[in-house]
């Protein structure tokens, strides 16, 4: 089994005013379930290079606007920087999920805006042309992208729900797979196949599925 790299979102604890990072239990069964081992990233640039030294891939999840939209973990937007331009230097794949997509956008020059209608557990997107039913939760989203990055799956209203670099080893998509309950066979092949392929051959993403609430 291949290790990836996992980043956390940032979590104040109330009673106490601690920063805390935090990864939801269920990330651990899906990557499992993907035949990857989750190696939880912290929100610390110098231990996340010390650590990622060692994985086969990194994960980008969900959570924490970007600080550039409002959002208040610029330690996580620091680390998910450096860790992109770690996978550049090593030729890293990259798989952003939600907030994860939406720093690979920010980081190729696409303009995030907020947009109504996709908080939803249910949303049918059209991926390669196909209608497809995914998951949904997020109020940031891009209508344009630019090279090197294309757009792979879009909205009716023309948000773009999934992307990938034309010559890296780099996707996001808008959807949670971590999520979906039972976990979706093609999220996992999404995931097993882009980890463990050199070459990545876009799977059929078809198959209806719930999603958990935020």
């Amino acid at each position: 089994m291949k290790a990836v790299a996992v980043t956390q979102r940032v979590v104040v604890d109330p009673p106490y005013g601690t920063r805390r990072d935090c990864l939801d239990q269920v990330w651990v069964k899906f990557l499992l379930e993907c035949g990857l081992i989750p190696i939880p990233i912290p929100n610390t640039v110098d231990a996340a290079m010390q650590i990622c030294g060692r994985v086969g891939g990194i994960v980008l999840t969900g959570g924490n606007d970007l600080t550039a939209y409002g959002g208040d973990a610029p330690e996580r937007d620091e680390t998910e920087a450096a860790l992109l331009d770690l996978a550049e230097r090593r030729d890293l794949p990259v798989l952003g999920v939600c907030r994860g997509m939406q720093m690979i956008l920010h980081r190729f020059g696409a303009r995030l805006e907020k947009v109504q209608g996709h908080v939803a557990p249910r949303q049918r997107i059209l991926i390669d042309g196909r209608s497809v039913e995914v998951n949904s939760f997020h109020n940031f989203g891009a209508m344009e992208v630019y090279p090197p990055l294309m757009t792979w799956a879009i909205a009716d209203d023309g948000v773009i729900k999934a992307v990938r670099h034309s010559n890296r080893r780099m996707i996001g998509v808008m959807w949670h797979p971590e999520r979906r309950e039972p976990f979706a066979a093609d999220d996992i092949a999404l995931f097993s196949g882009f980890f463990e392929a050199r070459e990545f051959s876009r799977p059929a993403l078809s198959r209806p599925a719930l999603s958990r609430p935020e």
